[in-house]
């Protein structure tokens, strides 16, 4: 049996009212529509509800009994939205979220910022994961938001732009590499250099094999000497001499700031991707996470970084 919630504020205010036109004043509705609604529940419960008489309306026993109970019910939801608004409201608690390295250093940190200062009393909990592993946390319900550098298909998972990263080659600072500041770095030279590469799911690998596809190199031609999960060793190891790597832009600006790396664009393209806000299809997320995951989408005008 389906209760309309409008059909018990109609009986109530009935009752309330001792007359049908007084109850459509206050319901801002129409008699016959306050007519229908307590026809529709008496139809539905099978029993007489108001005694009708040429000088009152009042309840039956049947009427009596469920006027308590529908008063009840309608308080009880009145309730719940004041709570759920007055929650909403006060904004406080913590919100989970999981990221990949690329949007959880040089990403995450800023939105946090910003956030807090409108919602000081928020705070949060942030695992740092590759791309691959923060999809899982979402999809299993182990995290609200995620933050990630790829798209991974896993079919309870919805992606939303986030910004636009670009990829760089970088390279020791020295003079072999320098001179290729005038005409950016060749393709067909990544299948000659020892590679710095991160992990397997990672979003930065991922999107660099799949750019790599695109310009005819096929990534088991490149020379993987050093597989890690930090892009900080990553450029550590770069600038030590121990290979190249393929990187965020924004990662490695300030080891080129120091003079520690070289940065190059390929000769043919500029590699850019997007960087994704990731939450569960079919999640409600609190109140809180779901202001956050609204701050953090249009941080970024139009996508950029």
């Amino acid at each position: 049996m389906d209760i309309d919630m409008k059909e018990l504020e109609a009986f109530v205010s009935v009752v309330d009212r001792g007359s049908f036109s007084r109850a459509a004043e206050a319901l801002y509705l129409t008699q016959p529509t306050i007519s229908a609604h307590v026809a529709a529940l008496e139809r539905k419960l099978n029993i007489k509800l108001l005694v009708r008489t040429t000088k009152e309306i009042y309840p039956s026993d049947a009427g009596n009994l469920l006027y308590d109970y529908a008063k009840e019910i309608l308080r009880l939801r009145t309730s719940a939205v004041q709570a759920i608004k007055a929650f909403s409201h006060e904004m406080r608690g913590s919100i989970s979220v999981a990221a990949s390295t690329i949007p959880g250093q040089y990403y995450l940190p800023k939105l946090i910022q910003g956030f807090r200062a409108e919602y000081p009393e928020i705070s949060f909990s942030v695992q740092l994961l590759d791309s691959t592993e923060v999809a899982e946390q979402v999809a299993g319900r182990k995290t609200e938001i995620g933050f990630t550098g790829t798209i991974i298909s896993l079919p309870k998972c919805v992606y939303q732009p986030l910004a636009e990263d670009r990829l760089v080659i970088i390279t020791p600072n020295t003079p072999r590499y320098q001179a290729y500041h005038s005409t950016g770095f060749p393709v067909r030279q990544l299948t000659r250099e020892a590679f710095i590469s991160r992990e397997a799911g990672s979003g930065t690998r991922l999107e660099t094999e799949s750019f790599l596809k695109e310009m005819g190199v096929n990534a088991k031609d490149i020379c993987v000497a050093v597989e890690v999960r930090s892009t900080e060793s990553i450029k550590q190891m770069v600038s030590e001499g121990l290979g190249i790597a393929v990187i965020s832009k924004s990662a490695c600006e300030d080891y080129c700031q120091f003079k520690k790396l070289l940065a190059f664009n390929f000769d043919s393209v500029n590699l850019r991707r997007k960087l994704y806000l990731v939450r569960h299809k079919n999640s409600i997320l609190s109140p809180i996470a779901q202001a956050f995951y609204d701050y953090a989408a249009s941080f970024y005008p139009k996508g950029k970084g």
